[in-house]
């Protein structure tokens, strides 16, 4: 049974789990690629507090968002900040927010098993594939001695963080991409690659290392050297530009209540070997300590967001320093 299937079996048992109807719900949607690792933790959680019911979706980011705006759900998942837009659409409802880094995530290049001509891509050459109007379309364009075969471009949708990451690393500005590619979830991208030998897509490290009996990994040279995605090179910020931190947002209303409270405080202090088992990199102690201080602070907005510099390539530490930094300011 894959991982996947297991953290639906999760969610199931979560929802089901508790009939009390007196019991308070905490409701979370938002990132496919968080979507294992919250219903984990949410899992784990459950196991100590029984009468906490729990529910986890997975609408994407972007989709996320939109229920958060609309007051639909407590704690919104999202593999990147928060855009500008968004945190205008949840002004406007009224609804203000608590924003925390939760652990460190790899978005992984991969090929097929049997692509024995890829030892590394560089981010050029990923740019020179995925770039908005590239004409790239052999194995042989991107590097000589390749073969002059037809490559099968795979990406992730709009609604998607990891696109919005992986565009922004690579090709300069997120939501910048060619047209011409394949979008699909990353269970189904993961079955379309290890089917096609010359295919080639990207996804978050967890989906990766459940799927690594069917799909390999490319190292990845941002200019330092080819460097594989694993959870040393992640938290070391040398999986660059590809190594990014992941987010909860906590509704600021929802977290005056005690069950949501203990939820987070658990997330943030309590599940790093859950946060393991499912392919993620916990925050440095440093880091949750820094942002479960946010937390009990009560202090709303995106500090992420705040300055005029990508966070791509950056790690927690330095994330967290930024953060430290704009809240003096």
């Amino acid at each position: 049974m894959t991982r996947f299937l297991v953290a639906l079996l999760v969610v199931a048992a979560v929802v089901v789990g508790c009939g009390d109807s007196q019991q308070r719900i905490i409701r979370a949607d938002g990132s496919t690629t968080l979507f294992p690792m919250t219903a984990s933790v949410a899992g784990e959680f459950r196991r100590q507090r029984s009468d906490v019911q729990l529910t986890v979706g997975s609408s994407g980011t972007g989709g996320g968002f939109r229920k958060f705006a609309a007051g639909e759900t407590d704690i919104s998942n999202a593999s990147r900040p928060i855009s500008a837009s968004e945190i205008e659409a949840v002004a406007a409802k009224g609804v203000e927010f608590i924003e925390l880094p939760i652990a460190y995530d790899g978005v992984t290049v991969i090929i097929n098993p049997h692509n024995d001509w890829v030892d590394h891509l560089t981010v050029a050459e990923l740019n020179a594939l995925y770039k908005p109007g590239s004409e790239v379309t052999l194995w042989s364009q991107l590097r000589a001695g390749w073969p002059d075969e037809e490559i099968t471009i795979y990406g992730q949708s709009e609604n998607h963080g990891t696109f919005d990451y992986f565009t922004e690393a690579i090709n300069g500005k997120a939501k910048a991409t060619r047209s011409d590619y394949t979008a699909v979830e990353p269970s189904m991208m993961v079955l379309g690659v290890a089917r096609d030998k010359y295919a080639i897509g990207y996804l978050g490290i967890a989906y990766y290392l459940e799927s690594k009996d069917q799909v390999k990994a490319a190292p990845i040279d941002g200019g330092s050297g080819p460097v594989s995605p694993s959870e040393e090179t992640v938290m070391s910020g040398t999986y660059a530009p590809l190594a990014r931190p992941v987010f909860i947002y906590v509704n600021a209303k929802s977290a005056e209540r005690a069950d949501v409270k203990d939820f987070v405080r658990f997330y943030l202090t309590g599940s790093d070997a859950t946060i393991r088992k499912v392919g993620f990199v916990p925050l440095p102690p440093t880091a949750s300590q820094a942002a479960l201080q946010h937390f009990e602070s009560g202090r709303t907005g995106s500090i992420f967001q705040r300055g005029v510099h990508s966070s791509v390539g950056m790690t927690v530490e330095q994330l967290m320093d930024r953060a430290a930094e704009a809240e003096t300011q």
